[in-house]
């Protein structure tokens, strides 16, 4: 089997995988207050870090594209500083606008991650052991984006601790 199909199979695996984790899990995040269950989801993307792990020799290949690496290393760092903005915003009037621009960046730059690795022909043995964070984490990292993004369009009125949350409005 080639390397380029185990890696198409990996990623939509895991995109189904956590597509039905998040099914499960999302009854519960839309019960919480609204800050409650973006604080979770926010928590996951703090460790968007783990990207700057393409910038290492020994983890990825010598080959691995610069033009592929440096943004999709940095594209991360950023996004894991903004979910952390959004954090501490959230129960301010920075929230709203923080959560926005962490959303459209942050799945932005996974989207554009995608579309630079077939531009420049990124190769799966590339990314050495960084192939599971593209396989594993960054499914995972868009379904919850997916999820904020269902959040913040619940209702016309923000609250970041609206309390009540109904299943009509999902």
């Amino acid at each position: 089997m080639s390397p380029a199909l185990v890696f198409g199979i990996s990623i939509a695996f895991s995109l189904i995988a956590w597509g039905i984790v998040a099914r499960h899990l999302w009854p519960d995040l839309r019960r919480l207050p609204r800050a409650d269950a973006l604080r979770l989801l926010l928590l996951l993307h703090a460790f968007r870090f783990v990207g700057l792990s393409f910038l290492v020799p020994g983890v990825v290949s010598l080959d691995l594209p610069a033009a592929w690496a440096r943004p999709a290393a940095f594209g991360d760092l950023t996004a894991a500083v903004l979910a952390l903005v959004a954090l501490m915003a959230l129960k301010s009037r920075l929230g709203l606008p923080m959560l926005w621009l962490f959303t459209f960046w942050g799945s932005g730059d996974l989207l554009f991650a995608f579309y630079q690795g077939n531009r420049v022909g990124l190769e799966p043995g590339q990314l050495g052991a960084a192939f599971y964070i593209v396989t594993v984490l960054v499914p995972l990292l868009l379904i919850t984006h997916v999820l904020v993004l269902r959040l913040l369009l619940q209702s016309d009125a923000w609250s970041p601790d609206r309390k009540d949350h109904t299943p009509a409005e999902t």
